[in-house]
């Protein structure tokens, strides 16, 4: 019987073995912003997006060795959205994956600096990956960008965070849904795709692990919404309580704690069910999309 948490465990700690293997500092004194750089990257985190890369990978027989790169240079690109997240000028956040934020660690520049470098960094790692084709990293390169992007992906879906913070006027039902979908959802939706990308999944494939992605996606914002609310600070990691502090607008305080669990369980069911197309081998996305669902962190 498949065992998830397992799985996730052992995933993680290999990967996070593998992690120094991408960093040679230079010997100067800019080897400071390397060491930020490693610091918030190699300091704890679930490893969702990296495990979402090899597992939808997996279902067409790519090896977790051959899927690294890819799952490397996605989780880089996360920590820097995380460091710059934390900076003052937005959420002003002392800790992160329980360990002081970066500019705390270091200082406010330093931080600035170390997103920056993860957010070129990982795109040098992606297209220098091992065992992949270059077409397929031309791909990979053009869809990582845009997933993170200012027009339809995750800086835009933190624009718009920031926008509704400064004018909760302008908030509505179907403004929170983008946010939600695009703030956290893009990052994951690449996860998916990129594994679906590697195994050049057929059309039929693609859309039905797009479905999946958009469903876990938007779920996971709105169990952090929850988490905010509900959660311990010492199993998240992180300081809780400010959405309502900041009048943020969502699916809590528009709908209700109740509700907004509901709609999560409506959109991991939606997602599972996208899944059946592959049989036995869906299990580990299935199980993921179950733990996004009933995660306390």
């Amino acid at each position: 019987m498949y065992d998830f948490k397992n799985d996730l465990q052992q995933f993680t700690e290999k990967f996070n073995r593998q992690l120094p293997d991408f960093f040679a500092y230079p010997q100067g004194l800019e080897k400071r912003v390397s060491e930020a750089m490693f610091y918030s990257l190699a300091n704890g985190g679930k490893r969702l997006r990296p495990f979402l890369v090899c597992r939808t990978a997996n279902l067409f027989g790519i090896t977790e060795a051959d899927a690294l790169a890819v799952a490397v240079s996605l989780e880089m690109l996360h920590t820097y959205s995380l460091i710059h997240d934390d900076l003052p000028a937005m959420d002003n956040d002392d800790f992160r994956r329980g360990h002081p934020t970066c500019h705390k660690q270091y200082d406010e520049a330093t931080a600035i600096l170390a997103g920056d470098g993860l957010l070129t960094y990982a795109f040098e790692v992606l297209s220098n990956a091992p065992h992949i084709s270059d077409n397929i990293k031309v791909k990979l390169c053009s869809l990582l960008a845009r997933r993170a992007g200012a027009f339809d992906g995750m800086i835009a879906g933190q624009m718009l965070d920031l926008t509704t913070e400064l004018s909760p006027e302008l908030s509505s039902a179907a403004t929170v849904k983008h946010i939600e979908e695009m703030k956290t959802g893009c990052l994951l939706a690449y996860a998916v795709q990129s594994g679906a990308v590697l195994g050049n999944a057929s059309a039929d494939q693609y859309a039905a692990l797009t479905t999946y992605a958009r469903g876990i996606g938007i779920a996971f914002q709105i169990t952090d919404d929850i988490l905010d609310v509900t959660g311990d600070s010492v199993k998240m990691g992180k300081t809780l309580g400010k959405d309502q502090q900041q009048d943020k607008m969502t699916f809590v305080s528009l709908y209700g704690l109740e509700a907004a669990k509901a709609k999560a369980a409506e959109l991991i069911a939606q997602a599972k069910d996208a899944l059946n197309i592959f049989g036995e081998k869906k299990q580990p996305l299935s199980a993921l999309a179950d733990f996004i669902l009933s995660r306390d962190h």
